[in-house]
């Protein structure tokens, strides 16, 4: 039998119809794609000595689909209150903690509120925050257990928890050390096989005294090198250090060792009194607005930027110090305040973050001695000793009134300037190298002048 040869519009149209079928049989093998990323949850653990803190950051869409619980964009402070009781209720049926033997742990939910947020991949969107305690049963260890959470994941199938550690003193990792982000040890997600949601573990690592101490050592340190304001309160007030004072005005040169003689008191006095008030509002669990504070230390600064061109209390920097450091203590106490440490962590954090403060600041102002001593032996050292109180209570001024309320550009460019700390010290330590460099060479010149004189 003779067959009719296929026609070439024929074969078009066989080849389209193949293409077509194999695209929808792809289309219809793979999984259906989503409109964009969606954010994930994530659990920031706060590991204590006796308990562990949590803050559960959950999306409002996800969370408001599984829960059934009304929750949008919209939703208001005072509608969030109305809905608490139903969210902690909810909580409490999908997050338990119990040892690894099945003791059951403590879990409470405490304040919550609702922000706007955004994760990588993914843009802002309204974000549900829930604080939590973690207490195990008397005996059992804080820093092993069994972490069974579904909130979200038992309903929306494609939503992931990340779990992660904010804060371990023990293993040295406190809030605000520098350390870019949490330290993740899970991940709880919805097993697609068996459509299960397994417990995660928890196994941290013991840790010690020593690593919590240091860690705080360090934590000193860097705060002292990014408080601007703290740092330049100290400078602002060596500044006139090695001048002598008539009346209202500074005149003339002191000797080296009276110059140096202030400039250690003052250090000392600045050291006590920070030291005093950081220890008494610890352990006194003293609970001081921030606002007057940084207020206070803003007032400090002015204080001693006009000091540095009209004398108001020559002679008694010291003493102005100490009294001042009273308060910049009470702000390096708002940090610790944070932590909730135990009584015995919070007596080694106290030594360890008051050393790692005095060791930056004796380096900070031996490296700032040189420049302070050349700057007086400069021809117009008194315009740029005058310059440089100026521009100091310019931004003790904009900081001052940013701190009563009253935002400004002044407080924000001081702010900037203040954010780049390694350029800061780099100039810093050049500065000081050139000004003893040129000390070094004047005081060689100087001593060969009096040689040649006196030959």
């Amino acid at each position: 039998m003779n067959r009719l040869p296929i026609s070439l519009s024929h074969a078009l149209r066989m080849l389209a119809g193949i293409a077509t079928a194999v695209t929808a049989a792809l289309l219809l093998a793979a999984p259906p794609a989503a409109a964009h990323p969606m954010p994930h949850s994530v659990l920031l653990l706060d590991v204590h000595e006796t308990s562990v803190a949590a803050e559960l950051d959950l999306p409002v869409s996800d969370f408001s689909r599984a829960s059934g619980i009304g929750l949008d964009d919209d939703t208001t402070a005072k509608q969030l209150s109305a809905r608490k009781a139903a969210i902690r209720r909810y909580l409490a049926a999908h997050v338990h903690a119990t040892t690894r033997r099945g003791k059951a742990w403590t879990v409470t939910f405490g304040a919550m509120a609702l922000g706007r947020t955004q994760q990588t991949s993914t843009g802002p969107y309204r974000e549900l925050t829930v604080r939590a305690t973690l207490v195990p049963p008397a005996g059992a260890d804080p820093r092993r257990f069994v972490l069974d959470y579904d909130a979200i994941v038992h309903q929306v199938v494609t939503h992931t928890v990340l779990v992660s550690v904010r804060q371990d003193w023990a293993t040295g990792k406190v809030a605000g050390s520098g350390q870019d982000s949490a330290t993740q040890v899970g991940v709880i997600r919805t097993d697609t096989r068996t459509m299960t949601v397994a417990p995660l573990t928890v196994d941290l690592e013991s840790g010690s005294i020593w690593s919590g101490t240091y860690a705080m050592f360090r934590l000193g340190a860097h705060h002292i090198l990014e408080g601007n304001d703290h740092l330049l309160f100290l400078l602002i007030l060596l500044l006139p250090a090695p001048l002598r004072a008539t009346g209202k005005r500074w005149t003339g040169l002191t000797d080296t060792r009276t110059a140096v003689g202030r400039i250690g008191r003052t250090t000392l006095a600045f050291t006590v009194g920070h030291s005093a008030a950081l220890a008494l509002s610890a352990f006194g669990n003293l609970d001081i607005p921030a606002q007057p504070v940084e207020a206070f230390i803003a007032f400090s600064i002015l204080v001693g930027a006009v000091h540095a061109i009209r004398p108001l209390f020559p002679g008694r920097e010291a003493v102005v110090a100490g009294v001042f450091g009273l308060g910049h203590g009470l702000a390096f106490s708002l940090t610790l305040a944070e932590m909730h440490l135990s009584t015995s962590q919070l007596a080694l954090s106290l030594a360890g973050f008051n050393l790692g403060i005095e060791c930056m600041q004796l380096l900070l102002v031996l490296l700032a001695l040189p420049s302070l001593v050349c700057l007086t032996r400069l021809p117009r050292h008194s315009a740029l000793r005058t310059a440089c109180a100026t521009l100091t209570a310019l931004a003790a001024l904009g900081w001052l009134l940013d701190r009563l309320g009253l935002p400004n550009p002044v407080a924000r460019a001081a702010d900037s300037a203040g954010a780049h700390t390694s350029p800061l010290l780099l100039a810093l330590v050049a500065t000081a190298l050139l000004a003893t460099a040129w000390l070094a060479t004047t005081g060689r010149a100087d001593r060969s002048w009096r040689f040649a004189h006196r030959s």
